[in-house]
């Protein structure tokens, strides 16, 4: 049994970094957008990292933006057709592993989204398969250039889903460092605790970070530790000792991380309680 660790998420606006670094976190995980990536932007994202290294926090996560104009940053569109997007993810990963490789801190890159939007880019290819592995093929390339400071996480897409033991062979093929988002593995397999127990286990010993995250398993929707439909206490038991977390929970107000720290409560209760035998 592990004890969970107070990780929390924000952006590099110094009133969000503030509310966070008041509860004293294990970990610290950044929201960025494109903005990030001008000159001026990525000075205040480096900045803003060595700001939170100073108050004593060495495990930090820098989270690939999802969005570039109004597409997903998908991995799996084609150069040929989505030429920024595609030139986009290039560059900002890029920097993003720069910044990890200088400050010796994490980046997580999304295996892929969800929706119509992912859909129609699968579409392009001539079948699944064939879109999977573009996906993998990129993935190769940041994984190299990434080493030991890059992750990827699991969509509620077919291009890169964890909850089918067949593509998490694939994956793991791959000798991937995993992120693993249990509200993505939960919807993705309708609602069934089995199933992402399962997958939490067939996992677990190539998961270095996971983003902790309750839902209904029927739509995205990030909802609080105990407001879903996830048994969290099996969960707390298939969980990489080794592994960094954070709760990645919808708020209310992005400057009071409320919902993050309840959701901690939640599963250190829960974890003292399974200690106990209760």
């Amino acid at each position: 049994m592990i004890s969970p660790l107070l990780g929390l998420k924000g952006s590099s606006n110094r009133q969000q970094i503030d509310d966070r670094l008041q509860y004293h976190p294990d970990v610290y995980e950044f929201y960025t957008d494109a903005n990030n990536f001008t000159p001026e932007g990525y000075q205040h994202l480096d900045e803003a990292v060595q700001y939170v290294q100073s108050k004593g926090v060495s495990k930090i996560v820098i989270h690939h933006p999802m969005v570039f104009q109004k597409w997903h940053s998908e991995v799996v569109a084609p150069e040929k057709c989505f030429p920024e997007l595609y030139r986009f993810i290039e560059t900002s990963t890029e920097q993003l592993i720069s910044l990890a490789q200088e400050r010796n801190i994490q980046v997580l890159v999304h295996g892929g989204y969800a929706g119509k939007e992912v859909q129609k880019m699968v579409n392009l290819y001539p079948n699944v398969e064939a879109a999977r592995q573009a996906v993998y093929d990129r993935l190769d390339r940041f994984a190299r250039a990434g080493g030991n400071h890059i992750m990827f996480e699991n969509s509620i897409a077919p291009v890169f889903a964890y909850g089918h033991p067949e593509q998490e062979n694939e994956i793991l093929s791959h000798n991937y460092r995993l992120a693993f988002d249990t509200s993505h593995c939960f919807i993705e397999m309708h609602g069934d605790n089995q199933a992402l127990q399962a997958s939490l286990k067939h996992l677990r010993e190539h998961v270095v970070h996971y983003h902790l995250v309750d839902s209904l398993g029927q739509t995205h929707d990030s909802l609080q530790l105990g407001k879903g439909k996830i048994d969290w206490a099996p969960v707390l038991k298939l969980l990489n000792p080794n592994a960094t977390s954070i709760y990645e929970i919808n708020l209310r107000d992005q400057s009071n991380c409320h919902e993050q720290i309840e959701s901690h409560h939640y599963l250190v209760d829960l974890a003292n309680k399974l200690a106990q035998g209760a």
